[in-house]
């Protein structure tokens, strides 16, 4: 059966995670710099049934996007060409990073493993699928 992924994108580190088969549970994946997200898109669809691609769309207080979305644009294109099959959603990403530092703390992380910014950024592309995961009826 098929896998959602997820994309916290970032200026630097990009977060990942991805679903069960089932599509119930996200979870984290891991992060990676974000330079090297078109050859970590094209290994993971070999190794995996990925049917949809979400990304984190970040926006201003305001409802405007963020400075980082014209970032985002060419990774958008570069998936809509060469994975022509596989969905591309767009989640909103507001407040990801302070519910991901929550979620550390409640769920016991030291401090040392909270500073690691992978893994707030892994972290946040989970709660990113979870909000799609719940938008949508599978």
């Amino acid at each position: 059966m098929s896998k959602v992924l997820a994309i916290d994108y970032g200026g630097k580190r990009s977060g990942i995670a991805i679903t069960d088969s089932l599509k119930m549970i996200a979870s984290p994946l891991t992060t990676i710099a974000t330079k090297e997200i078109h050859d970590f898109l094209k290994e993971i669809t070999e190794k995996e049934d990925i049917d949809t691609i979400v990304i984190g769309e970040a926006k201003r207080f305001s409802g405007e996007a963020s400075t980082i979305e014209k970032s985002i644009e060419p990774l958008l294109g570069f998936i809509k060409k060469k994975f022509p099959k596989i969905e591309l959603v767009r989640q909103d990403e507001s407040f990801t990073s302070k519910l991901a530092l929550d979620a550390m703390i409640q769920g016991g992380m030291k401090k040392k493993q909270r500073q690691e910014k992978g893994n707030l950024d892994k972290i946040s592309a989970a709660i990113i699928l979870q909000s799609y995961l719940e938008s949508t009826n599978f």
